[in-house]
Order: C-alpha cells, then structure tokens, then sequence
C-alpha cells in the first residue's frame, strides 16, 4: 500500500460568528471591526484561520447592518477560501445555524465554530480540534480555572471548572441534527451538542486565545498580536546507496527506476531529509534516535511515519511549521516532473499548505558518488514559527 492511499484527509469548513454588536468593549463600532494591531479584529481571526491548509472554506456571520464594516476586509483578503458572507440571526444559536446552512449544498464531513473576537487562535490549537474529530463527534479547548472564585461573600470551589474556548468541532451532519430544535440561549456550540447526546472531547486549550470582552481586554490582545514570534531553522542531512529494484520513493512518491535505493525503512531520503531538519528546528535529534535503525519494526516502515511525529512534535512544544525547502541530488531519475506530485505529498503529511513547501533537484555535474550514480542525497531546510 502506497502513503497516498493510506492517507485520508477530511474535509473541514469553518464558520466564524461575528453577528454581535460587541458593547461591552466600547468604541463607535462593534468589536470585531475596531482596529488591533494595524487591523480589524475579525481580520485577523480569519487570517489566522486560513494559514491552515486544513481550512477548506470559511464562512463569516455577520450583522447585515455592519456590511460596510466587513465588505474591506473581505476585499484584503486574497483567498479563494473565504466565502460569502451569511446573515446572523437575534441569537447566537441562530447565527451559527446560518453559517451552518452556508454549506448544505456541499456539506463538509468538520465544522469548526469560532469566535470573531478570538484573534489569537494558534493553527496548533485548529490542528488539535480536528485531529480530536478523528475519534469524538466533537471537540473544545479549555483552559483550568485557576482565580479564586467568589459569589456575593462566599468562596466558590473550582475544582473541575474550565474556561471553554472556540474553535469548536463537530462532524457536520451531526451538529446540524442537534441545532433543529435546540435552546437558542444555550451558551455556545457545546452545551448543545452535548444535550444531544453527542461525544464531546475537551482539549487544552491556549492563554493566546483570549475572547475580547471588554474595553481592557484589547491591550492585550494587541501585546499577543504584535508580539515577535519565536522563528526556528533547522536543517536535515540524508544519503542512500542504490541496489538493485524497480522504483526509487522520494517524499512519498514512487518514480520507475532501474535501481531502488538501500535502506532500513522505505529509504526515501528526501522525506528522511525533511523530517531531520523538522527535529534539528526542534533539537530533538534526529530519525535515528527516534526510530532506531536496530529495532524491527521499523523494517521496510514507510517514511511518511517519521515526518507525522516530527510534525506531532512542532505542535507539542508549541510552535507551527512555517516552511519547507528540499533539494534532491542525484543524476537519475529526473525529479523535475515529480516535483508537483512530491510537494502535494510533504503538504498532505504536514498540512502544511503547498506554497510553503519547495522541493527542486540538482546533480553533482558527474562528481562524488551521486555523480557516479551510486546512490541519491538529499539536503532540506524547515522553519518553525511559534506565535
């Protein structure tokens, strides 16, 4: 079995709900719309958003009334992606029921729901929602309560409250089921998937994802927008010898060759490459310390495996793989109608989007062993970002 056929992406559409007139944070215009860090606040969220290429479409609900607020920002944003807008309704159950309904013609199998005024939302924290679906109807990040609590004069235990936070999941068809007749008070898209009888998975949440509330609130949203982020290179190494075979694999993509190329695993020394730079970004190592050429089960492993927990590994210490640039060097087989195919390959392991991916070939003008075609090297570059 091939890595393309043993992988399956679902599709994942998002609506943002950006219907309410936002008054307890002041200002002459609703909340979503005031300016933050250069740019409106709902801005920002959908840029956000849309730097996952996990993100399939994306729909905002919206006050009909605030059209003239939203039309240029819906302008500077230069993504096929974003759709229409949809017309909120007088609850919040009936904006998102909108949204919903923005895709009934062509349903996704996700659906994340997020807040406009959530402008700190971390593709870490989209990735873990919908990795969470894999296994639950639904999915939410919460943070732990950790103030003391009080009402009136009488302290309030704490003990297993959490702070619910969006983007919140859900498989599609099943949170349309649950919203046809559902309280249109109900607090947000959990308490209704949850009196439905849907699996709900809670999943940690993140501090950056603050929900603009109040006047005070936009200080620090401004502080996490504008703060410089943590921007790591690391770079991968690999070579293979050929032996005898039909095909070569290189990021994931079997090309007809006379040789095949030695190996512990598949030998795709393209992906080997890859993956090393990821951990190198990381300093954690590299493939060998993680999967150890002694140990049998990775025997013939193919090496999409490695790349997957080198990318678990960027979102477990907090950080969003930004870029990938791979450079294959060899004499034969010719890369460059593969090229296309092999970036689609790297995108669809990472997620992350085929523009930040480069991958391009060179020889070694007849020099050293890749010269002599004894085998192939590859050399790869990876940047992680940490918002």
């Amino acid at each position: 079995m091939t890595v393309q056929n043993r992988i399956h992406r679902l599709s994942t559409a998002v609506i943002i709900v950006a219907a309410g007139t936002g008054t307890r944070a002041g200002g002459p215009v609703p909340k979503q719309y005031q300016i933050c860090a250069g740019k409106p606040i709902l801005q920002h969220t959908i840029e956000r958003i849309l730097r996952s290429d996990r993100v399939d479409q994306l729909v905002c609900v919206i006050s009909p009334a605030a059209s003239a607020h939203y039309d240029p920002i819906h302008a500077a944003i230069d993504d096929m992606r974003l759709m229409s807008p949809a017309d909120g309704g007088a609850t919040r159950a009936a904006s998102v029921q909108a949204g919903l309904a923005a895709f009934a013609d062509a349903p996704p199998e996700n659906i994340l729901i997020h807040d406009a005024a959530r402008p700190g939302v971390t593709l870490d924290m989209l990735n873990r929602v919908i990795v969470a679906l894999e296994t639950h109807d639904g999915a939410y990040p919460a943070l732990p309560v950790s103030d003391a609590l009080w009402r009136d004069q009488a302290p309030q235990p704490r003990d297993g409250l959490k702070r619910a936070q969006t983007p919140q999941g859900f498989t599609y068809h099943k949170i349309v089921a649950a919203y046809e007749g559902a309280d249109q008070n109900a607090l947000d898209d959990v308490e209704i998937a949850i009196a439905a009888g849907l699996s709900v998975a809670q999943i940690q949440g993140d501090e950056h994802c603050l929900k603009i509330t109040y006047e005070t609130d936009m200080a620090i949203a401004e502080k996490i927008l504008r703060t410089a982020p943590d921007i790591r290179v690391g770079n991968g190494y690999d070579v293979h010898a050929f032996e005898d075979g039909t095909h070569v694999v290189l990021c994931g993509v079997h090309i007809d060759h006379p040789k095949a190329l030695k190996g512990h695993s598949d030998a795709d020394v393209a992906m080997h490459a890859i993956t090393d730079a990821i951990y190198g970004a990381l300093g954690e190592g590299d493939i060998g310390q993680w999967f150890p050429p002694s140990d049998p089960q990775w025997k013939g492993a193919a090496s999409d495996i490695f790349l997957k927990h080198a990318c678990e590994r960027v979102g477990s210490n907090g950080f969003e793989l930004s870029h990938i640039d791979c450079t294959i060097i060899c004499e034969q087989p010719k890369i460059g109608p593969h090229t296309t195919a092999m970036r689609e390959m790297v995108s669809v392991i990472t997620g992350l989007e085929v523009g930040r991916i480069s991958v391009k070939a060179t020889t070694s003008e007849r020099l050293g062993f890749t010269g002599r075609e004894e085998g192939i090297a590859a050399q790869a570059t990876a940047t992680l970002v940490k918002p």
